[in-house]
């Protein structure tokens, strides 16, 4: 059996009941430190040295193999290979040169590359794991030619541990550099950028009149197209850089799945909300469930506006999905996930005065807007029956009831309403909609007490 796979035998006892005590007295023995073992390390490190571009080119390759958002950057693939190669290089030269790490600072251009990944948006998990992934192909080279190099196991055990020790000590410590320089270059890189493009932004919506090519040179974004306008907002935000980056995360996969033809705007608002335009060219339609849905958060809301064209078309789907957030807002429940002007376009504009908002819909349903379970189902019901066209077998097909239960609750509802819906149809359609979307604060509280149970109702 060869030295080295004595002491892998051997590391693989260690840890377990019986042998545990044994292990740790035989490890903690090894002069892990002493001037052998220093000299195999050195020795080791030369050789590994020679190969450096190999070693590189081998980190490299599987980093841009295991972490998708490091691979898809191509412009950034060069710098990515500059950082891996100054790395190796740095942990080398401490190894053969027996550098103390408290005298190390990392690389020059693997600082600017976190920095590159910061202003990109690029999660900080990617690159740490680029760093953990690193750390596992390095420890490989330096293992292999430590085994061509000694011939005794407690030698390569000593050398080992001593190489782990300093390899970890540096990507640890490199680790924390690259974290507070990306953290540092995110928050001034939004802070900066985000000025810039607020002040145009406000310009835009001003109504004045503006220098329209110096506004798209600001904002780096075309104007003369259909845009569409959102409102992006976490449901349990914690006013953060990383909250900020989650939600412009979210906005670019809403622009992905809707095969955007740019970038879109995005302007962050406060720590939980940013604002965003999305570029759709030619195209004057825009579907949002499928690309607001596909990848995001679950915590994460979205309200859009409608497809408009133009400056005067920035401002007004804009606008529009203000609007459409503050119907989402509005309800006394956690808000929808998605929600889109077109679905709320009365209601948004009725919400200017609630009181009147609520008065109208309790005088247009009657007993109908009782807040209950009783009284939710039937208003659904009915809801769908009128946009339906009134008719009994489709609302039974949407809702996947018999078409005897939609009768029963229809009448019902009437009942409630104290007349048939037919005779003012229109009213008691758009009362729905309102009490479907702001839920409580619209409708009349449920009696207390309601006398004896009613069981067994459809």
């Amino acid at each position: 059996m060869t030295p080295l796979r004595q002491v892998l035998e051997f590391g693989g006892r260690v840890g377990t009941a019986a042998d545990g005590q044994y292990s740790h007295a035989w490890v903690s023995h090894l002069d892990t430190g002493g001037p052998a073992v220093a000299e195999l390390v050195a020795d080791v490190a030369a050789t590994v040295g020679r190969q450096a571009a190999a070693v590189s080119d081998a980190v490299y390759q599987v980093i841009l193999r295991e972490i998708a958002q490091l691979n898809d950057d191509k412009p950034l693939r060069a710098l990515l290979a500059a950082s891996v190669e100054a790395n190796v290089n740095t942990c080398l030269q401490i190894m053969q040169h027996r550098i103390d790490l408290a005298a190390v600072q990392a690389p020059t251009v693997a600082v600017e590359y976190a920095r590159r990944l910061a202003q990109r948006g690029t999660p900080l998990t990617a690159l740490l794991r680029a760093y953990r992934l690193g750390h596992a192909r390095f420890s490989d080279w330096l293992i292999a030619e430590l085994a061509r190099q000694a011939d005794d196991a407690e030698m390569i055990t000593a050398a080992t541990l001593g190489m782990s020790k300093m390899v970890a000590g540096y990507i640890d410590q490199t680790s924390e550099e690259m974290v507070v320089a990306y953290t540092q270059a995110r928050e001034t890189w939004l802070r900066n950028g985000s000025a810039a493009r607020a002040a145009r932004v406000r310009d835009l919506l001003s109504d004045e009149r503006i220098d329209v090519s110096a506004a798209e040179a600001t904002l780096g974004y075309r104007l003369r197209q259909y845009h569409v306008g959102l409102v992006c907002w976490a449901g349990d935000a914690t006013g953060t850089a990383d909250e900020i980056t989650r939600l412009e995360r979210a906005i670019g996969q809403v622009a992905a799945h809707a095969a955007c033809g740019g970038d879109p705007v995005f302007l962050p608002r406060d720590g939980s909300s940013a604002w965003a335009w999305l570029p759709l060219g030619i195209r004057d339609t825009f579907d949002a469930a499928p690309a607001s849905t596909a990848d995001a958060d679950a915590d994460i809301h979205f309200a859009f506006g409608n497809a408009a064209r133009g400056p005067a078309g920035f401002c007004l789907t804009h606008r529009q999905a203000i609007a459409a957030q503050a119907v989402a807002l509005a309800a006394a429940a956690a808000p929808p996930r998605l929600v889109t002007f077109g679905e709320v376009a009365p209601i948004a504009m009725m919400l200017g005065s609630p009181g009147l908002l609520r008065a109208w819909v309790l005088g247009t349903l009657a007993g109908l807007a009782t807040d209950d379970e009783h009284h939710a189902r039937l208003r659904a019901t009915l809801l769908v029956f009128l946009q339906s066209g009134g008719s009994y077998k489709a609302t039974a097909e949407r809702l996947v009831l018999h078409k005897n239960t939609v009768q029963y609750r229809i009448r019902k509802a009437e009942e409630s309403l104290g007349r048939p819906a037919a005779e003012n149809r229109h009213d008691v359609e758009l009362a729905l909609q309102a009490s479907h979307w702001l839920g409580a604060s619209v409708l009349d509280a449920a009696p207390v007490n309601r006398g004896v149970c009613r069981r067994g109702r459809p």
